[in-house]
């Protein structure tokens, strides 16, 4: 597969709202719906459907996280990077299993989806990701580290070059993001 300027875009887009959510700027949310309605058509064209599903689960994922940082809060504030509690984590864990589970037999019964487990995998495990984002859990970083570095070889044995450099990019800033949030958190802690 070729590059294609709707490809160069979505990245670009991607970059930046995964920039501004490191540094838990609210434009992180508007930019991230912008970012998945060209994804969607990009996997789509790669036959990706697992990845191009995730996109508009994405885009209300993005609304519902846009709301929670500004109102999530105590009082209806701003909301704080906190931890995820070992039985939250658990369950997690077990419903990004059974979603990759159930999509990957979905995807390959009745679909020509050219890699079934690996896309619904890393579609299962992104949206716990993204949802642990949404409220602002410390832990969404080291969930989007794995994530990304399968998503990177993913999308090199796909031939999506370009998106491939932009999971790599996503990795570095999922690093960054994990050491700002964290410090953010002691932070808040020392000051309360």
């Amino acid at each position: 597969m070729t590059l294609t300027p709707l490809e160069l875009v979505a990245a670009v887009v991607g970059a930046v709202s995964v920039w501004l959510s490191v540094r838990q700027n609210i434009w992180s949310w508007p930019t991230a719906i912008v970012n998945v309605v060209l994804y969607a058509i990009v996997f789509r064209d790669a036959k990706l459907y697992a990845d191009m599903g995730l996109q508009v689960i994405y885009a209300v994922l993005s609304v519902y996280g846009w709301y929670e940082w500004l109102f999530g809060g105590e009082n209806r504030s701003e909301l704080q990077v906190s931890r995820t509690s070992l039985p939250l984590g658990a369950l997690l864990v077990a419903i990004a299993g059974a979603g990759a589970l159930a999509l990957g037999l979905f995807l390959r019964q009745a679909t020509d989806a050219a890699l079934p487990f690996m896309d619904s995998l890393l579609s299962s495990t992104s949206l716990v990701a993204q949802w642990m984002m949404t409220r602002k859990k410390l832990e969404n970083w080291l969930v989007w580290i794995a994530v990304d570095v399968l998503y990177v070889g993913m999308f090199v044995f796909k031939g999506l070059f370009l998106t491939a450099g932009l999971y790599a990019v996503f990795l570095a800033l999922a690093v960054r993001g994990y050491l700002d949030w964290r410090r953010s958190m002691v932070a808040a802690g020392a000051a309360a």
